[in-house]
Parts: structure tokens; C-alpha cells; sequence
């Protein structure tokens, strides 16, 4: 059993877990995933690794209530436990692989979208202790929905907020702010955008005036993680690809986005009714 030794919710609808999971976390590399079963009779959940710790065997993931199976997971409370947790999954993010020294003469920009912001946290982290400059932009609709805006500061070079309604940061959208950023002369080696579909699309418009190389993560196709369901199935470069086994980072400007969204609202819609019987049930 994997309990869970930490639980805070960072929004009324967002909930950060830590939870017991030794070999998760001694494997664990940033971008990189892992599936969440709630209980014996529980679906299989893919979650974004938000932050591990080797030493103490902790990984740490952040849920969002959208549907009856993250409500599952979200409703435990601290000292209770899931049915398992297997990863990590999917393959880390590509600058790993950087030498030290390559690292070091890198600028980064990252871009996160409301959720996804939990999923960046992990990557700027590495690349701040392997000595990178890192650009932070977190995008949320009010300043309420903003998480993790303590934790980014203090692993980045700079961070800017936008909100939809102005409430934190900029008045805006993260493509904004993108536009200021290279108006401003910001120059970025690479960029890597992780949110909601439509907000990873209009990042990708964006940063290919500039031609800055970028990379999307696709986590949120996923439906059981393994390749198996199909429902992660995307377009890259002309070429099918599953997100879950050879993702999920992908060159954002390989990406069929329409693809995608048709694909993320088909899904939305059973989820949907499945929650809706639920509430009726209970």
C-alpha cells in the first residue's frame, strides 16, 4: 500500500498528495509520469510526477477534480493509502541528457497553463541545480487558481503571473506575455509549454514566430497509461504516435493540436456522464 503522508489543497480544486512510494521515487526523472490506482476496483489514473525525494522514498502529485476517478483520488485524506502507484512512466524530458557545461550556457522558457504548472515545477528545479537560467510564465483564469507561485520563485531566474481577469500578475493570456518577453529582447535557447490543449496550441503559434524550439508535453491524452486503450493516440509529424509510451514530450511544432482537441473532447463527454450518474447515485 502506498500511503499518503502529506495532503493539502492548494484551490477548491486542486489537491496536492504527498504519498510513500520508494522505488517511484529513486527512478523518478523529470517529465516523466505515473498511474495512480485508488483502490481495488479503482481505475488507472496517469499523473504527472510533480517532485520527488530519493532519500525519503516521497513522490508528490497534484489532482484536479474534473471527473468521478480524480475525485476518487482527491477524497483520501492523509494516513490512507492507494492501491498502487507504478512508474515512472513515459520518458524523461530530452535536456537530461545535457552535459553540465552544455546546460550551464542555456536559456530557458517555460510556459504553464493552471495544472500544468505542476508538471513544470519538477523540470525548472533540475535545470536550476544544474546551473541553467530559467524564464517562468504561469498562466491561470484568477489569482485563486494559481498554484506553486512560492515554489517556482524560488527555483527560476525570473517569474511572470498572468490572469485572465487581472487579479495576479498581468492582465492576459501566457501567449502575451510571451510576446512582451521577446519584444523586450529575451532571448531563449529552447521553450517548453505544459497546460490545457487549446493553451499548448496558441504557445506553439506563438513561439514559432520566433523560432524558438519548443516542446509540449501530451499527458493530459492520457487514459490508462500504457499504450493499450489507444486514447492517447496523436498525430506527430505525419506519423501516429502514443503519448503515454513515447511521449509524453513531443516537438510542439510536429503536433497535430486540432487532432488532439477533438480527440481530448470525445473523452470529456463519457467522463461527464459517468460523474453525473455518480452524483445522481449518491
Amino acid at each position: 500500500m502506498y500511503e499518503i503522508l502529506d495532503k493539502r489543497e492548494l484551490n477548491p480544486l486542486i489537491t496536492l498528495m504527498d504519498v510513500y512510494a520508494p522505488r517511484v521515487a529513486a527512478a523518478a526523472e523529470p517529465g516523466q509520469f505515473l498511474i495512480v490506482i485508488p483502490d481495488e476496483k479503482g481505475e488507472r489514473i496517469p499523473l504527472t510526477i510533480c517532485d520527488y525525494d530519493s532519500q525519503k522514498g516521497v513522490i508528490t502529485i497534484v489532482t484536479q477534480k474534473v471527473g468521478l476517478s480524480s475525485k476518487k483520488i482527491c477524497n483520501k485524506s492523509k494516513g490512507e493509502s492507494f492501491d498502487q502507484v507504478v512508474g515512472p512512466l513515459g520518458h524523461p524530458s530530452d535536456f537530461i541528457h545535457l552535459s553540465d557545461e552544455e546546460l550551464k550556457g542555456k536559456r530557458f522558457l517555460f510556459v504553464a497553463g493552471g495544472l500544468g504548472t505542476a508538471p513544470v515545477y519538477p523540470q525548472v528545479k533540475w535545470l536550476h541545480n544544474h546551473g541553467s537560467r530559467v524564464d517562468v510564465i504561469i498562466g491561470a483564469k484568477s489569482s485563486e487558481l494559481l498554484i506553486f507561485e512560492e515554489e517556482m520563485r524560488a527555483v527560476c531566474d525570473n517569474l511572470y503571473i498572468t490572469t485572465d481577469d487581472g487579479s495576479a500578475g498581468a492582465k492576459g493570456l501566457v501567449t502575451d506575455m510571451v510576446h512582451k518577453l521577446i519584444a523586450e529582447g529575451k532571448e531563449y535557447d529552447s521553450a517548453v509549454a505544459i497546460g490545457p490543449m487549446i493553451m499548448m496550441k496558441f504557445v506553439t503559434l506563438a513561439m514559432k514566430q520566433y523560432n524558438i524550439p519548443l516542446i509540449v508535453s501530451l499527458n493530459t491524452l492520457m487514459v490508462d497509461g500504457t499504450g493499450m486503450c489507444g486514447a492517447c493516440r496523436v498525430t506527430v509529424g505525419g506519423k501516429v504516435r502514443f503519448a503515454c509510451v513515447e511521449g509524453p514530450e513531443f516537438d510542439a511544432y510536429q503536433v497535430d493540436f486540432d487532432e488532439a482537441l477533438n480527440r481530448q473532447r470525445m473523452y470529456a463527454s463519457v467522463e461527464r456522464e459517468s460523474d453525473h450518474k455518480c452524483n445522481l447515485r449518491g
